[in-house]
């Protein structure tokens, strides 16, 4: 028990959201809602204001998807390079909702998008986050054939965050897609490797063999549903928690 006026630690020194592309369309069809957006800052705002350093992966789906792209024909490469452009537009919409908010943020690029962002280099980033930034990291890891999970887990790991979390949605990993089965069922916890081995779709096999072998903990949880960033942020277990081991 703390003394009275006495604040309590965060939950968390420093984490890694990885927020997908579509949940930043909210109720809408396509594109980013503005309301979705100040909600977003709004909660990571409140989380930062109780001493939690923050990173953010931000996904493109929402915009453009390599993987759909390349499957219509495109080929695999230019298809992901346009996703990865899509990435640096939602990051710069989120630093944006954040700014209104008087909470300042950075968005560091992996690709280099002239005066619009921040080349990504690991020193700046650690820099910003321990200076009380959000920092939001766009287009990925640079590099074609590597998604936005992958992305958000190798930089939890280079900003030596304590935990990553995967902002869906969904409510966390079932064993098959809710929205196409009404019995799906929901994980409380799952490991990296039961994962792997039941190929469930929650994070691509190069993501959860990188945070298994990094022993990097998820969460998964539904983005959607009021305060539950917020609520993680703070320490509240929901959604899905992915163990390493």
């Amino acid at each position: 028990m703390t003394d009275q006026g006495q604040s309590t630690a965060p939950a968390y020194r420093r984490v890694l959201i990885k927020i997908s592309g579509e949940a930043l369309m909210g109720k809408m069809d396509y594109g980013i809602s503005p309301a979705m957006l100040s909600e977003v800052a709004e909660q990571i705002g409140r989380a930062r204001g109780k001493g939690v350093e923050i990173g953010i992966v931000v996904g493109g789906g929402n915009i453009f998807r390599g993987v759909s792209g390349a499957a219509q024909g495109m080929d695999r490469a230019a298809a992901d390079q346009m996703g990865m452009l899509a990435t640096v537009i939602n990051a710069l919409a989120l630093q944006d909702a954040f700014e209104r908010q008087n909470i300042p943020a950075r968005v560091l690029s992996a690709i280099e998008v002239g005066k619009m962002a921040e080349p990504f280099i690991r020193g700046r980033a650690l820099r910003h986050l321990a200076n009380g930034k959000i920092v939001i990291f766009a287009a990925g890891t640079g590099n074609p054939f590597f998604t936005t999970d992958t992305a958000a887990t190798l930089r939890a790991l280079e900003t030596n965050a304590d935990i990553m979390f995967k902002a869906t949605r969904v409510d966390g990993v079932y064993d098959k897609d809710p929205y196409k089965f009404p019995d799906a069922r929901l994980y409380d916890n799952l490991s990296c490797s039961e994962i792997l081995e039941h190929e469930l779709k929650v994070m691509d096999a190069a993501a959860i063999s990188l945070a298994r072998d990094a022993k990097l903990p998820i969460m998964v949880f539904n983005m959607l549903a009021d305060d539950n960033i917020e609520r993680a942020l703070d320490g509240e277990k929901i959604g899905t928690f992915i163990k390493p081991e």
